[in-house]
């Protein structure tokens, strides 16, 4: 866990400051979790067709069950943990030019790593489809309609691919 007297740290992916922070959970080492954000986040970028601008920031946190089921019992009236929960900063739809501030990621160890396990699927793997998932929320798309959910799963399969992460879909 971090040293709550320092600030979280940062790096800059493709002119994008991507501010990360371990809160809770048994996540792999900040270095560990800093290297799937710096993959993770060019493709999605790649596949939603934007580009990162300079000075546009990012945050993800990584934490527990607990922390992310009061976030989502405050902002989406649901009193229970969830995997992945994405806040952007500013209303932005696909194409839109990006705000300075993206918005931040949220996500939660015991239901990511369990997903994982029971999915029979790598944690790193599923890490990096959850930032990508969380990434694309925050660029204006959703998954509301069955419309919305085709184009948003189909940018996340194709981003994954370039990863060479199997499609979490099939």
């Amino acid at each position: 866990m971090p040293d709550k007297d320092l600030p979280p740290p940062t790096g800059t992916v493709g002119g994008l400051d991507i501010d990360l922070m371990v809160e809770e959970g048994a996540w792999p080492s900040e270095a560990a979790l800093r290297a799937l954000v710096d993959r993770a986040v060019p493709a999605a970028f790649q596949e939603a067709e934007v580009e990162a601008a300079e000075g546009v920031e990012l945050s993800l946190v990584f934490t527990d069950d607990a922390a992310i089921r009061k976030l989502n019992a405050e902002w989406r009236d649901k009193d229970k943990p969830t995997n992945v929960l994405s806040f952007p900063a500013f209303p932005v739809t696909p194409g839109d030019p990006l705000p300075p501030m993206l918005g931040d990621i949220v996500l939660a160890w015991e239901t990511v790593a369990r997903e994982a396990e029971l999915e029979g699927k790598p944690l790193e793997n599923h890490i990096t489809h959850l930032i990508i998932h969380g990434l694309l929320h925050l660029l204006g798309y959703d998954h509301e309609t069955d419309e919305e959910a085709e184009e948003m799963e189909a940018l996340e399969r194709r981003a994954l691919a370039r990863l060479a992460i199997p499609d979490p879909y099939a």
